[in-house]
């Protein structure tokens, strides 16, 4: 099987009642459409007996239970091993798996859990810890519909859109649209210049933004690094070196002027949230707004999300790095595992923010999507070649080794890399100095924050022969982390708390890496 379309029929029927059979009509259209694509696709409902009865498993007689969807999930991967899987619904219909947040402070990082479909994407079980799942080999994404409201046609248009892709050529997505805090320009210019070659079209909040005009929100790729809250239709800029929050972007701004095609990466906080539009006056987030007006794809943070100021990490690494895979041709499930892969390989191991990006970044769209088509190499255009391919070349085939190559690096990534663990005990004393005077140059006040102290774990490869000169120092490793809000007042604008963060690496007694992290 080529596609498996997983869902929970009953939380559906449910929620739409009557408007359910719009839906099945969606649905049978996108089997069809795949079907016409070359691509053998199935719908399974997780809670119906028949359709689980092929995979052995139990159905799930509680929607909302993460264990019971994990395992079924499992189960129905093990048995029809699809290139492509596709989550539809909302987390009311297939949650998310709920992780605890790494980076957890009360006073700090807030975030309990951190709301994933990470998990959906790896062999192993279900499991509550974040370090279980740092290999991902599964191609995933997810068709949300709208939390909380009960009008099908609003997925009854994203199940449109999913039927009638079509790939365009990459010059067609050079013509980009980037936003990026002033606070943050020096960081964007760095992920603009690496993805376009050129910081032409990057825009700085403020002075700009929210109204932007119809030709630059018809580009086809969106890159966006700016402020972000829970429940909160707007993301916001931010000028340099001050405490203020003006809207950058609006969903409210957004419909009938977004490209069919359009695929978007947001480094926000709260980005790829899906949220009751009933939380915030009848709006719907950004990334709901996107894909009703017809974007394909939206790659994006479920909750508070890091990055420098300066420089290129967390946020900014992994949104480079799923655009980056998207036009150089590969579908919207691959470049988010990519993504992944790509950000996890740039570590010996995850702290606590770099932990938590893994977890939170997910793709809300059709994992099967080609935005763009892939360019044809010179042998493709020779007598012989066309020789040797007298019938349609196969397709099935070459994707099965695209996911031979990804599956070999996920599971080399769940062997050897190291993944932060809470440990007992406090910080030593130069540690809780260095980080309070640190806290204090970054204006946090020397009070601020709770530091937490962390051992590193790694996987059951990490002991290979080749890594055995390493073992001493990783065994001797700890992560200290002090995250706090920083000050300044709430205002209806912008009622969100920035928050920043920072690491101590410590290997051996001696202080090896220091860093500063920002909320997005």
């Amino acid at each position: 099987m080529d596609k498996i379309i997983v869902t929970n029929r009953a939380a559906l029927g449910k929620k739409y009642g009557k408007g359910m059979a719009r839906i099945e009509r969606a649905l049978d259209k996108l089997v069809q459409a795949d079907q016409r694509r070359g691509l053998a696709t199935q719908v399974v409902a997780m809670d119906i007996a028949q359709d689980m009865a092929p995979c052995g498993a139990a159905v799930v007689t509680d929607a909302g239970s993460c264990q019971q969807v994990k395992n079924a999930i499992d189960a129905i991967y093990a048995k029809y091993h699809p290139d492509y899987l596709l989550i539809l619904g909302g987390p009311d219909i297939v949650p998310h798996q709920q992780l605890p947040n790494p980076a957890y402070d009360p006073d700090g990082d807030d975030d309990k859990f951190v709301p994933s479909d990470l998990p959906y994407a790896c062999e192993a079980g279900f499991s509550a810890k974040p370090k279980d799942f740092l290999g991902p080999t599964r191609v995933v994404g997810r068709l949300p519909d709208l939390l909380g409201a009960g009008d099908a046609a609003y997925l009854v248009r994203l199940l449109g859109t999913a039927a009638r892709w079509k790939s365009r050529s990459r010059g067609e997505f050079m013509r980009y649209f980037a936003i990026s805090a002033e606070e943050w320009e020096d960081s964007t210019e760095l992920s603009v210049e690496k993805l376009f070659g050129s910081t032409e079209r990057l825009n700085i909040s403020p002075p700009l933004g929210p109204k932007w005009p119809p030709a630059q929100l018809a580009s086809r790729i969106h890159f966006i690094n700016c402020h972000g809250g829970s429940s909160d239709p707007h993301f916001y800029g931010q000028p340099k070196g001050e405490e203020q929050y003006p809207i950058a972007h609006s969903a409210s701004r957004l419909p009938g002027k977004i490209s069919n095609g359009t695929v978007v990466a947001a480094e926000c906080c709260y980005g790829a949230q899906i949220y009751d539009p009933g939380d915030s006056r009848g709006q719907s987030g950004i990334c709901s707004t996107y894909l009703a007006d017809g974007a394909y794809g939206f790659f994006g943070s479920s909750t508070t999300s890091y990055g420098p100021s300066e420089g290129n990490g967390q946020a900014d690494l992994i949104c480079q790095y799923f655009i980056s895979a998207v036009l150089n041709g590969a579908s919207l499930g691959r470049a988010t595992l990519e993504a992944r892969h790509r950000f996890a390989q740039a570590y010996t191991h995850l702290d606590p923010t770099d932990l938590k990006t893994i977890l939170q970044f997910h793709l809300l769209g059709d994992p099967s999507i080609h935005p763009i088509a892939a360019a044809p190499h010179s042998l493709s255009r020779t007598k012989t070649y066309k020789t040797a391919f007298k019938q349609k070349q196969n397709v099935a085939g070459l994707r099965a080794l695209r996911r031979e190559r990804i599956t070999q690096v996920g599971v080399s990534l769940q062997q050897s890399l190291g993944a932060v663990v809470p440990a007992g005990g406090e910080a030593p004393k130069e540690i809780i100095g260095l980080l309070k005077a640190a806290a204090k140059e970054s204006g946090l006040g020397v009070g601020a924050g709770n530091i937490r102290v962390f051992g590193v774990q790694y996987g059951k490869g990490a002991k290979a022969h080749e890594m055995r000169a390493f073992e001493s120092a990783r065994s001797g490793r700890m992560v200290y982390s002090l995250t706090a809000k920083v000050p300044g007042k709430q205002s209806a604008r912008h009622p969100h708390r920035r928050v920043l963060g920072l690491i101590a690496t410590v290997q051996g007694g001696q202080l090896i890496h220091l860093r500063r992290v920002h909320s997005r």
